[in-house]
């Protein structure tokens, strides 16, 4: 479940009495921004394949020389695809005359730690949205677990689909005059049969799992840049635990470590890994989320959170590959991306 809120509200807060069912009905946007965000309260928000350089939305592709590739080369690609989470196929999207995504094709297998990556304006944010089903494609096809998405998410194909989608907002997207508590139990107030103390509990732990004590009667202003980003990423991994079931969960993540300083970043980079369910947390218990997907233009992030690589440029995907080969693929564009060089296919 995507838990997309950044809006000024004016509830009473938990900690100072409240009547519950009406706690969160007057959210009110405190801009343009916030109330899109706002708007959006409800969403539950691979293999590896040889490196790759993609030309020009053909479906061919040449190796790159790394010896690793040549092994990758050798073995045959999975025939099944019953560990897919999420597919595009053939993605378009533009706003008025500006096309952003220009036939964007890729799977999330379970257990993936993918990054997107490439310059700015070039669809990264926007593939991720109309994966968590924020936006729909103008032409294309989106599948989650097997089964197409039509048009934007809804509460119905979230029960049928099986599967939990969490954005997490490059600004963190908190809501301004709700306690951390508040904000990282927010969906389970609203949606959940789950007591205040249960839910209480469950944020204690939570913030716990991602680093963070003693912090749940703070309001947002009080915490730093690293801290807001924690506090987001626990509200997306919380979930109601008196479920008989829990689908899996895949988390989107919208530049994590955007404005952070090294240190806090690598503490954002990890806690993305901890997560995971090949990771352990801040409490040293096994992670919980299935796969996740990171856009970033950092290259720490790139080296310690995520394992294969999706270049897009001008719209299309240009290049894939494990980590590991991101600095050494023969691709101009690549390569120029790389090293940081002006000389290069990609102007500023």
């Amino acid at each position: 479940m995507v838990s997309t809120s950044g809006s000024t509200l004016f509830p009473l807060p938990l900690s100072r009495g409240y009547s519950r069912s009406g706690l969160f009905s007057s959210v009110i946007a405190s801009n343009l921004s916030n109330s899109w965000i706002s708007s959006q309260k409800k969403i539950v928000c691979a293999c590896m394949t040889p490196s790759r350089n993609v030309s020009d939305g053909l479906s061919s592709y040449k190796l790159t020389d790394s010896p690793y590739t040549r092994i990758l080369n050798s073995v045959e690609e999975p025939e099944s695809d019953s560990d897919v989470l999420i597919e595009c196929k053939n993605v378009y999207k533009s706003f008025g005359e500006k096309h952003i995504l220009r036939g964007v094709s890729f799977k999330i297998r379970h257990g993936e730690a993918v990054g997107i990556i490439g310059p700015s304006g070039t669809g990264k944010s926007t593939i991720l949205k109309i994966i968590a089903g924020l936006l729909a494609p103008d032409k294309g096809e989106v599948y989650v677990q097997g089964k197409k998405r039509e048009g934007l998410i809804s509460d119905e194909e979230i029960s049928i689909s099986g599967l939990r989608i969490g954005l997490v907002f490059q600004s963190a997207a908190l809501f301004d005059s709700l306690t951390v508590r508040e904000n990282v139990g927010f969906l389970l107030y609203e949606n959940s049969k789950m007591s205040d103390e249960q839910i209480s509990e469950l944020v204690t732990e939570t913030l716990a799992a991602v680093g963070l004590k003693g912090v749940e009667d703070r309001l947002p202003s009080e915490l730093s840049g690293g801290m807001k980003k924690r506090v987001a990423l626990a509200r997306s991994i919380i979930f109601d635990t008196t479920k008989d079931t829990v689908e899996p969960e895949v988390l989107l993540y919208d530049e994590p470590t955007a404005g952070l300083d090294p240190i806090a970043s690598t503490v954002v980079e990890d806690l993305i890994r901890s997560v995971h369910i090949k990771g352990e947390d801040a409490l040293g218990k096994s992670g919980k989320v299935a796969s996740y997907v990171v856009v970033t233009h950092q290259h720490s992030t790139i080296r310690r959170a995520v394992d294969r690589l999706i270049f897009l440029y001008e719209g299309k995907i240009v290049w894939e590959g494990l980590t590991d080969e991101f600095t050494t693929s023969t691709n101009p564009i690549v390569q120029q991306f790389a090293s940081g060089s002006l000389d290069g296919p990609i102007k500023y």
